[in-house]
């Protein structure tokens, strides 16, 4: 498998001495589920010690990682290229292609966007939302449909957002990907994929959401750290594609109701997993930024009028 070898290759050469990464994470997110199996299979050098800093949300992440109070976070390439366009060096390095999706109860027969219109849209992620102006340029730009326009947003936490689909009160939501999985397994549908939907805006290739995010003068001084901490990250990835028993001791983590949803919740995280990442997803991350940017307004582009490539790290590629 591609994502082992290069980890055989990145970690190689043994470190000159011992080093200490400092890693923020959500405590129940998916982070938190392959740093533990990471810790449990040994798959970390020796020389390098973890430290997990448990944060309470996104925003902590970036103020623990802003304040050097960690090393790493995994956040998504917009954020970055708004912090290097005013002037703070973060580079990115691939976690995973999953963000979000559109589900719909099959109680309300909604089977197409048209259908949608008139009635609450559940988002999870705020005005911003990737995945909300992803699906407003598709359908402007597909279906020639005003979707801010055609349907009322409903604002809400990811778990609240999960409460009104199953209690019936949103007939359709976005949602990041691992509670999505939870909604298939109870009896909810997706109606569009991110995936499909860049493939019908012309990207044919997905490119990593949402990454590790570092410093760059940090990188450049811990450069072989950091080649090995994300080898075995993708070792912890290629366990968890090919053993059910690796995800056994992470169920007090993943909190699955039942074992249906444990299994959507491994089928989606498998899903997401990159397999490559090189210049054609680079490329198709440029693509996307153009379409974000372009629904999103000034408020998302915070003054960018291209999308800085540079932020992507030059010490990791999957080809």
């Amino acid at each position: 498998m591609v994502i082992a070898l290069w980890g055989m290759i990145a970690m190689s050469a043994p470190l000159a001495h011992a080093e200490t990464l400092r890693v923020g994470v959500l405590q129940f997110g998916t982070v938190s589920w392959e740093l533990a199996t990471v810790e449990r299979h040994g798959l970390l050098d020796d020389d390098i010690e973890l430290e997990i800093v448990p944060l309470a949300s996104e925003n902590a992440l970036a103020v623990a990682l802003q304040g050097g109070r960690v090393d790493l976070i995994v956040s998504d390439w917009l954020w970055v290229a708004r912090q290097r366009h005013a002037g703070r060096a973060y580079q990115f390095a691939p976690f995973s292609l999953s963000v979000g999706a559109v589900m719909v109860n099959p109680q309300h027969g909604i089977d197409s966007l048209e259908a949608l219109s008139d009635k609450s849209l559940g988002i999870a992620g705020g005005a911003n939302d990737k995945t909300w102006l992803l699906l407003r340029a598709y359908a402007r730009e597909v279906e020639g449909l005003a979707l801010h326009k055609a349907v009322a947003p409903t604002f809400a936490a990811p778990p609240m957002i999960n409460a009104l689909m199953l209690d019936g009160k949103l007939p359709a939501a976005i949602n990041f990907w691992h509670y999505n999985a939870r909604l298939e397994a109870q009896g909810m549908q997706p109606l569009l994929t991110i995936e499909s939907m860049l493939g019908e805006l012309g990207i044919d290739t997905v490119p990593p959401l949402l990454g590790w995010v570092f410093a760059d003068d940090w990188a450049k001084h811990n450069r072989q750290t950091l080649q090995a901490f994300l080898a075995a990250t993708y070792e912890a990835k290629r366990l968890l594609i090919e053993s059910d028993d690796a995800w056994e001791p992470l169920r007090p983590l993943v909190k699955p109701d039942d074992d249906a949803m444990f299994e959507a919740i491994k089928s989606g995280y498998r899903e997401g997993v990159p397999s490559h990442y090189g210049d054609a997803q680079i490329d198709a991350a440029e693509q996307l930024f153009d379409i974000l940017t372009a629904e999103g307004g000034s408020e998302l582009a915070g003054g960018m009028q291209r999308l800085d490539t540079t932020l992507f790290w030059d010490g990791f590629r999957l080809p």
